[in-house]
């Protein structure tokens, strides 16, 4: 059995904890690890094999970084240049196990659930293992708790095999309103759809063909120019443009025959917004889910999150407060599936707050940008233990490095040299540079930038381990005053 673990979205919901650059799958939002971690981990190790991760281009140093935490070496690194919804990433990832062994199984999940149940969990997949086994098309369906209107539902019948074995699949049922939900609850025999699924490798493309050609076509075509990139598979931009966008449900399960769903319940939640959060966090006990420094008086039902200062809440009830570094958002937790209209609404006020945190991540380390001001920026930068920056110059910036902690090796221009805590060195505006870290701690350092224009685009790469390209810059990024990244 291989997993297929879907890492290409974006989160908003969660925002301002989410965000494009770095979204609610990378986060340890429920527990110490990731929920890309989490997800790995809580399968039976003994009987899958390396997975598949599909994930965006973006954040392929981030998955890389996060499964090399947990020891999981994948089969494949899928990266899709843009999202086209989930019946073409399984398709992708299906001919990439398929060229391996097409009766394969493959056990499709979603990089951004939390399961409280891991032992149910895995009992509900060996369940699914021999109906995938004969050809057919797992659902998972969870349990109904009480009547969601923010899921869709699957009618089932009965099983013909022991409890909790796979049962037909009668109909799909959209997203009900809460009448309708309320009904489905009470008559029974109805489940929340998952989104996790489990067929072999040739049933599912085979499916895919019969009911979606275009996207079988297109994604097979794509196949054929994969590009092997270090320990990514990236998928060609040019024909993976030309894919409808599609889920597998709309694709392939509400049409196909073959479908069968597995009943699961085992405390799931797709973590969709912030009141999913509350659900699955622990609770005080006038009932607030707080992470972070908070202080709570006659206050009640409420959601907290707070990364580097206290949060103090008096006479509220049902309020969601998140504060990171540079936003805070404010909600009423029956309001929380519409904290996507506040992004819309950022995004189309050009805000960075949807895209990156104060703290941005790179492959090599992460950079906090602390302050900023007229032809002056400042930011706090980490290196981790054996790497590097890519070799650089800035053609409009100069550079002063204070280093706070650890050793940098620093290039610059003919020379090499090594700094230790409390030395600092000085780059000019149009020197060649770069920075290693050849310790065994992180390396810490302040970076002053100071210059006429401190742009992400004044960078001119010259060698990069990463194999990532310098951007050619454009007359309106030239003309907008960006955040500078040390990238």
């Amino acid at each position: 059995m291989i997993p297929v673990i879907l890492s290409g979205g974006n989160g908003s919901r969660l925002w301002p904890l989410s965000r494009q650059a770095y979204p609610k799958q990378f986060l340890p939002l429920v527990a110490e690890q990731s929920m890309l971690q989490e997800t790995l981990c809580r399968l039976p190790v003994a009987e899958v094999e390396a997975p598949v991760v599909v994930a965006n281009n973006e954040h392929r140093f981030i998955v890389k970084e996060q499964l090399d935490a947990i020891g999981r070496k994948p089969l494949s690194i899928l990266l899709e240049p843009f999202g086209r919804n989930t019946a073409p990433a399984v398709a992708l990832a299906a001919i990439e196990v398929a060229r391996q062994d097409p009766k394969a199984i493959m056990l499709v999940l979603p990089a951004d659930h939390a399961i409280e149940d891991v032992e149910a969990f895995q009992h509900a997949v060996a369940r699914g293992q021999d109906a995938a086994r004969a050809g057919g098309l797992v659902l998972f369906g969870i349990t109904p708790t009480r009547p969601e209107t923010g899921y869709g539902y699957i009618a089932a019948g009965q099983s013909e095999g022991a409890p909790g074995a796979a049962r037909p699949v009668s109909r799909f049922i959209e997203k009900p309103d809460a009448e309708k939900a309320a009904a489905l609850l009470s008559a029974g025999g109805y489940y929340w759809n998952s989104g996790m699924f489990m067929f072999r490798a040739d049933a599912y493309l085979a499916e895919l063909k019969k009911h979606s050609p275009d996207i079988y076509d297109t994604c097979l075509l794509a196949a054929r120019s994969f590009e092997r990139d270090m320990e990514f598979t990236r998928i060609p931009a040019e024909i993976f443009e030309h894919c409808p966008d599609d889920s597998v449900d709309y694709a392939v399960m509400e049409k196909t025959s073959k479908a069968v769903l597995v009943p699961m319940d085992a405390g799931w939640s797709d973590v969709g917004s912030w009141s999913a959060i509350w659900d699955v966090s622990d609770k005080d006990e006038d009932a607030n889910a707080i992470l972070g420094d908070a202080c709570m008086e006659d206050s009640s039902n409420c959601v907290v999150h707070t990364s580097d200062k206290l949060v103090s809440m008096l006479g509220v009830q049902d309020l969601v407060v998140v504060d990171t570094k540079d936003a805070l958002m404010i909600a009423h937790r029956d309001r929380v599936q519409d904290v996507k209209k506040l992004v819309n609404r950022l995004n189309a006020e050009e805000r960075p707050e949807t895209r990156n945190h104060r703290q941005v991540f790179r492959p090599w380390g992460s950079y906090d940008s602390i302050d900023s001001g007229n032809r002056f920026q400042v930011k706090r930068i980490t290196v981790k233990p054996g790497e590097r920056l890519s070799l650089q110059k800035h053609h409009h910036r100069a550079e002063h490095w204070i280093i706070v902690r650890g050793t940098a090796e620093v290039t610059r221009g003919e020379e090499t040299f090594l700094l230790s805590e409390n030395e600092s060195t000085y780059i000019p505006i149009g020197e060649v540079h770069r920075l290693f870290n050849p310790g065994c701690i992180p390396l810490e350092l302040i970076e002053v930038q100071s210059g006429a224009y401190l742009g992400e685009d004044d960078i001119e790469r010259l060698d990069d381990r990463y194999g990532r390209a310098t951007p050619a810059p454009t007359v309106e990024e030239e003309q907008i005053p960006l955040m500078s990244e040390k990238v």
